[in-house]
């Protein structure tokens, strides 16, 4: 059994899942969290956090991995595409994949929090809440607050994975050789609620993402287990048609008459949830390097957040968690400057790939379903990967069922996919006319197999 002690920061997703990954390699593990613990009822709600997320292959991969998707799955709902819903009050589906088991899920964020918690302490992981770092000195040391009082903790064998605030991370502002920088968006977001039928129903379609785009703004709704769903609006925070317009409730209610009138019934609390609930930021973060020598190491969103629009942000989190654990496995000398070294060298220009593609999706899903050739050009991905599966894939697909395909070969085919698709669909308006001879001929110069 191996007897070093791995300390994590944060006990979050990513590094409550890693503490697990970590004890059944036999190390000995301790978690600190800034929070109270999350399943009490007072820690129970975080503003700025959201209240469900998107999981998708990578996230189930990881969870199967670490040998607990199985008590992960019931707190699943499958979603098998987009219910897009126009402002003319039509609806459309669109699925996500062609194939059967090509679902993306919703889940509770707080629920998988909490069973990854509790998981880790029956693996006897030591858990401790209410340890803030207060600062990172010179001297490679990381200084706490706890209720039992202050203490130093040595940067050494330590696993950031404390979020997109981490303080360690951004000790070190511009500066080597993490050389950290944070991408604001320039819109914000903000979660409402649509409450279950009184039978505990769905007012929705159940198993869809619903999304309302509307160009430079969209509202997205996704399904939880009580029957509720989960709204957020994405939109400008400045500006015409931003939350900046939203500050009185004559404003707010006739906007959502205007542009969201199939869903205004559904919210009958509306004003009162908007005017209360919280407005989060969108960011990215990026960093030159991960870790510095061997005093640490940054993964899942202390590493590289990311916009929510491709759902990627706790899935890229959890391959994380696979990639490194595999790599400790792998290094028999536990050398921890190598460990974080290679981590970071197949991973980073992953991270780099998700967080570009993620930042398209948010155009495509607000502004780009809306373009006439949209769904033409999505039938004509499905079609050339049943005529050439071992060349072309669509590249939603490659991000979100194909686990085995990184994230960087996914944004690289996927943007010579998109060059192919709109040359077969220059002087077409449907799949008949789409002459399929020709598109074997420039896939097969265009791309290797995979």
């Amino acid at each position: 059994m191996k007897k070093q002690t791995i300390d994590i920061i944060g006990a979050g997703l990513c590094g409550s899942l890693f503490s697990i990954m970590m004890a059944k390699q036999g190390f000995s593990v301790v978690v600190r969290e800034k929070r109270i613990d999350p399943r009490t009822d007072i820690g129970s709600k975080e503003a700025g956090k959201s209240i469900n997320l998107a999981m998708s292959v990578r996230g189930i991969n990881a969870l199967k991995y670490a040998g607990i998707f199985n008590e992960v799955k019931p707190l699943l709902i499958p979603m098998q595409g987009r219910m897009l819903h126009y402002q003319n009050g039509e609806n459309e589906l669109q699925s996500y994949g062609q194939y059967e088991d090509e679902f993306i899920y919703s889940i509770s964020r707080s629920k998988l929090n909490h069973l990854l918690i509790d998981t880790a302490e029956n693996y006897g992981i030591d858990v401790k809440f209410e340890h803030t770092i207060d600062s990172y000195d010179d001297q490679q040391v990381i200084n706490i607050k706890s209720p039992e009082g202050k203490y130093k903790l040595k940067a050494e064998r330590i696993i950031l994975a404390d979020g997109s605030s981490s303080l360690v991370r951004r000790s070190y502002k511009e500066n080597g050789p993490i050389f950290p920088k944070e991408y604001i968006l320039p819109h914000n977001y903000k979660e409402l609620s649509i409450p279950a039928n009184e039978d505990g129903s769905f007012k929705l379609e159940k198993n869809a993402l619903h999304v309302w785009p509307r160009g430079k703004f969209m509202l997205i709704a996704l399904p939880n287990p009580e029957g509720d769903f989960t709204l957020t609006l994405f939109m400008p925070s400045e500006g015409e048609k931003s939350f900046s317009d939203l500050e009185k409730e004559k404003n707010i209610k006739e906007f959502f008459s205007q542009y969201f009138a199939d869903a205004l019934p559904l919210i009958p609390d509306l004003t009162n949830q908007f005017s209360n609930n919280p407005t989060g930021s969108l960011r990215t973060i990026r960093c030159k390097h991960w870790h510095d020598k061997d005093n640490f190491l940054l993964i899942g969103d202390a590493a590289h957040a990311m916009v929510p629009f491709h759902a990627q942000g706790m899935n890229s989190a959890f391959d994380d968690c696979v990639l490194l654990d595999k790599v400790i496995k792998n290094n028999n000398n536990n050398n921890w400057h190598d460990i974080y070294k290679e981590f970071e060298e197949v991973q980073l220009p992953n991270a780099n790939a998700i967080q570009d593609m993620a930042l398209e999706n948010y155009i495509e899903m607000r502004d780009g379903v809306l373009d006439k050739k949209f769904t033409l050009k999505k039938e004509l991905s499905f079609a050339l990967e049943r005529r050439f599966p071992n060349y072309f894939i669509p590249r939603y697909s490659m991000v979100m069922f194909h686990n085995e395909i990184p994230y960087s070969v996914s944004q690289e085919r996927g943007a010579t996919q998109k060059e192919i698709l709109d040359e077969l669909t220059k002087n077409t308006v449907n799949l008949n006319q789409i002459d399929f001879i020709y598109a074997e001929k420039i896939i097969k110069q265009q791309l290797t197999p995979l």
